[in-house]
């Protein structure tokens, strides 16, 4: 049965070609062959993509696309039932096979593929969320298209391709999946004790990745429940091909309407919640039973998931549910909070940094509960504030604040009465001082602050100032204007015949090097396990290794001078694109970074670096949201002579340099101006004399 019409854009249309915008339009101009619109308006057009598609390929322009873009383009096209949802059982069921079975079944006849992956479905994947349904003859290029993507670039790729559109044209789009640091962080808080909690709930669980955080920490019963079928359907599949050891079940349903567990308690419990929901149940669960600390208000459905989490605890367990700051201070809480404190339930509080998780804009909280058992204590609750710190680059990931984090909350489980923490922004607070008017909850507002040093302040000024001057005299001498030579007097923009890194790497000029998460148990050589490992984000903001061993690859590579390092995962407003130096020599590549090794007397690795992140390729990259997933082997590479490459090159490392001094000069002014500013109104340090 014929497919209704897929409209796409102009800049659609450029992405898929891998052109600019600017060369559709000239398209549009110049040939009339060109796909007339067929939707849209005048102003903004759209055109039938199997139309543009069959316009590309008469005239050799459509690039060679991954297996995972071609399925991408192949969902695109089906409208109607929901697809993704009936090929993640699929997955599941074949994610796992090797790839010499993964082979043979997509060289299958459509027939014979479409019943193969009926029965393996049927046989495989059982106790699923979602109830998997048949494959009918339409179904053949869709299978064969998630069978190529396996071969290439595994299964967890697949899975969010599958998830994309379903998830951009739900209510889901609402929710936002908890960066894989802080779920980390999450779990690891967890750890009140030997052994590590063996059964885990996330009743909110997204796509998996509190669970998974668990599961790595130890826990081996996994139960998840979200309220989106394709979510829940991609958690359990995930869940189980990373972790076929553990004993994984993932529910469908509203948690606090149709709660799936409701006769089922967990020995802890992870949750990034939903945030704001208004429309949460109020009216229809006014009595429910597991309001023991008092019925939420409407506004207040934070609390209501808080019950919840509490409820389906065992005495003694722990939750740890990721919060709007708002949760702790907003009026129409305050009675809840005030039976949270007399029952000894709420344990800690941690005030993140703004940009940890999203809404970015947000300092989120971390409540750390416990329910309590019939001898439970009011202890001291531990409030820790890192909402302040003044380095954010150091503290958006996770890692860096997670030993500051667990640090405090170790020591403070050993003796919670006797607890004292030489930090000015961690303090136990006894409860009698959070009974106020308000109960208010936010960390800031119970830490003790130590008077300043004048001298030290005074210091500090001094110090910060004179390293500002010298980072300006720095960015000055790199921002001196340089002899740019026009192409050509009065002539077009140049032009050149291009290659891809694909085709560079089968010539021998390059070796792309693109590691893969480690998922075995087999222990690292000895030699790798104190280096430092090099992450997506360190190569995205310009910066050093900082990555855990949770970044580290199944199979070890270390870094060489003259790498050219590309994050698989970049922010649409700014790509960067670097070569390693000294300073990243010998450290791990991470799971989140392409490394291509050039050979330097063929090709110059600035050259290629500065080409690697032109508009051009970046106009061909698709991604989700604000976000690119950068593949360096289909993006496009200019053909030169080496001594021009190096022309190149020089230009393109002059400019890296200007930027890197721009960020340092522009990282000290922040510094500094924080820095002084909280000494003048700290009374530190006085206005200048008129």
């Amino acid at each position: 049965m014929s497919q209704p019409s897929v409209h796409v854009t102009a800049a659609e249309i450029s992405r898929l070609a891998g052109v600019t915008r600017a060369t559709v339009s000239n398209w549009r101009r110049r040939h009339p062959d060109f796909p007339p619109p067929t939707a849209g308006s005048d102003a903004s057009p759209l055109y039938d993509l199997a139309a543009v598609h069959a316009w590309l390929r008469s005239r050799g322009q459509a690039p060679t696309a991954t297996p995972v873009e071609e399925l991408r383009t192949l969902l695109r096209m089906r409208t109607g039932r929901p697809v993704a949802t009936r090929l993640l059982p699929f997955v599941h069921a074949t994610a796992r096979l090797p790839a010499a079975r993964l082979t043979k079944l997509t060289k299958l006849a459509d027939d014979a593929l479409v019943a193969a992956a009926t029965r393996a479905v049927a046989t495989e994947a059982t106790d699923l969320p979602v109830t998997p349904g048949d494959f009918g003859p339409g179904d053949a290029e869709l299978l064969r298209a998630v069978l190529n993507g396996l071969l290439d670039e595994g299964g967890q790729v697949v899975l969010d391709a599958l998830a994309e559109r379903e998830l951009t044209d739900s209510h889901a789009m609402s929710f936002h999946d908890t960066p894989q640091p802080l779920a980390d962080l999450m779990a690891r808080l967890l750890h009140t004790g030997d052994p590590y909690p063996p059964t885990v709930l996330d009743p909110a669980c997204g796509n998996g990745t509190l669970l998974e955080a668990a599961g790595r920490q130890g826990a081996t019963h996994l139960l998840g429940q979200d309220r989106v079928d394709v979510q829940a359907l991609r958690s359990a599949v995930h869940l189980r091909i990373t972790m076929p050891d553990r004993r994984t079940v993932v529910r469908v349903g509203d948690s606090l309407r149709a709660d799936a567990f409701a006769e089922r308690h967990a020995d802890a419990i992870l949750c990034n919640l939903p945030f704001g929901d208004r429309d949460w149940g109020h009216d229809e669960l006014a009595y429910d039973r597991r309001w023991t600390f008092g019925p939420p208000p409407r506004g207040e459905s934070e609390l209501a998931w808080v019950q919840h989490a509490l409820a389906h605890l065992t005495p003694g367990g722990h939750a740890v549910l990721l919060l709007p700051p708002s949760t702790g201070l907003r009026t129409s809480g305050k009675a809840i909070r005030t039976e949270l404190l007399k029952a000894g339930a709420l344990r800690a509080v941690i005030a993140l940094p703004s940009g940890v998780a999203v809404p970015l804009h947000v300092g989120l909280h971390l409540w750390v509960l416990r329910r309590p058992g019939p001898n439970a204590s009011a202890d001291p609750i531990l409030m820790i504030d890192l909402a302040g710190e003044t380095d954010r680059r150091e503290h958006t990931d996770g890692e860096a604040f997670a030993e500051t984090v667990l640090t405090a909350w170790r020591s403070y489980l050993r003796d919670p009465a006797k607890f004292e923490s030489a930090s000015p922004s961690v303090r136990a607070v006894p409860v009698v001082e959070l009974f106020g008017d308000n109960v208010d909850l936010t960390p800031v507002r119970h830490l003790h602050r130590a008077r300043p040093d004048p001298a030290a302040a005074s210091r500090q000024a001094h110090s910060l100032l004179e390293r500002l001057s010298e980072s300006l005299d720095t960015f000055s001498a790199a921002a001196t204007t340089p002899a740019w030579a026009d192409t050509a007097p009065e002539a077009e923009a140049r032009t050149w015949r291009t290659a891809t890194v694909s085709d560079l790497a089968k010539g021998d000029l390059l070796t792309i090097l693109r590691p893969a998460r480690d998922t075995s148990d087999d222990p690292l050589p000895e030699e790798h396990l104190t280096r430092p490992v090099l992450t997506g984000r360190d190569v995205a903001t310009g910066g050093r290794a900082t990555g855990t061993g949770d970044d580290r690859a199944a199979t070890p590579v270390v870094v060489e001078p003259g790498d050219v390092l590309l994050p698989k995962v970049a922010s649409r407003e700014r790509v960067v694109c670097r070569v390693a130096d000294e300073d990243d020599a010998g450290c791990l590549l991470g799971t989140g970074v392409s490394a291509l090794r050039v050979d330097p007397a063929r090709l110059d690795p600035w050259f290629l670096a500065g080409f690697l992140i032109s508009e051009e390729n970046m106009a061909a990259t698709t991604g989700l949201r604000q976000e690119l997933l950068l593949d360096p082997r289909r993006l496009k590479v200019p053909l030169l002579p080496l001594e021009e490459q190096r022309r190149y090159g020089k230009a393109f490392r002059d400019l890296h340099r200007l930027e890197q001094a721009a960020r340092r000069a522009r990282d000290l002014v922040a510094e500094t101006t924080r820095a002084v500013s909280a000494a003048l109104t700290e009374g530190a340090l006085a206005p200048p004399a008129p």
